[in-house]
């Protein structure tokens, strides 16, 4: 008998036990239930509110590295992992887009740019990463509406890694706008 015959065959009130059950020692499956069959928009905003929080954190702690380019690079790895889990859990492309624009804001706005494109390309890489991907999200898993709301900050993003960068491949491979 597979898994699926197994849960098919249990009576309502078995069911309600295992999922009470379930929910109550994984927290990933309670936000699972509530984002998918429960209060999906409040769940949604408290995960999306939760992750910026462990953002903060994760940008506030000191990472490994002889640089501090490699210090950045780790900081910006663990911070795209965070993003990562929230978009395992939560299916908002728009919410993912947001918070990859909050990681971007850092090597852009925050940090100077003076970290791009010295002889530590594991930080021009971690940051040409995280705007890949958020141009395939802006182009292929968002309204077309939504490229006008990022574009001009991309395009940013672009010119100053194309400025600073352009001898590394991947950054030379990223487009010149979107």
């Amino acid at each position: 008998m597979t898994l699926n015959e197994k849960i098919k065959s249990l009576s309502k009130s078995e069911l309600e036990k295992l999922m009470l059950k379930a929910a109550a020692k994984h927290t990933e499956f309670d936000t699972f239930l509530r984002l998918n069959y429960l209060v999906r928009e409040q769940t949604e905003r408290d995960l999306f509110d939760k992750t910026i929080s462990d953002i903060d954190v994760l940008m506030s702690k000191n990472y490994r590295g002889y640089a501090n380019e490699l210090k950045l690079a780790n900081m910006l790895a663990a911070c795209n992992k965070r993003v990562a889990e929230f978009s395992k859990v939560c299916k908002n492309k728009k919410s993912e887009a947001d918070l990859l624009m909050l990681l971007l804001d850092f090597p852009f706005k925050y940090e100077s740019t003076n970290s791009l494109g010295t002889c530590f390309t594991a930080y021009d890489y971690k940051v040409c990463l995280i705007l890949k991907k958020l141009i395939t999200i802006v182009n292929s898993k968002l309204h077309p509406d939504y490229k006008i709301e990022y574009a001009e900050s991309i395009n940013k993003y672009l010119t100053i890694l194309h400025r600073c960068s352009s001898h590394d491949d991947f950054v030379y491979d990223l487009p010149k706008s979107i």
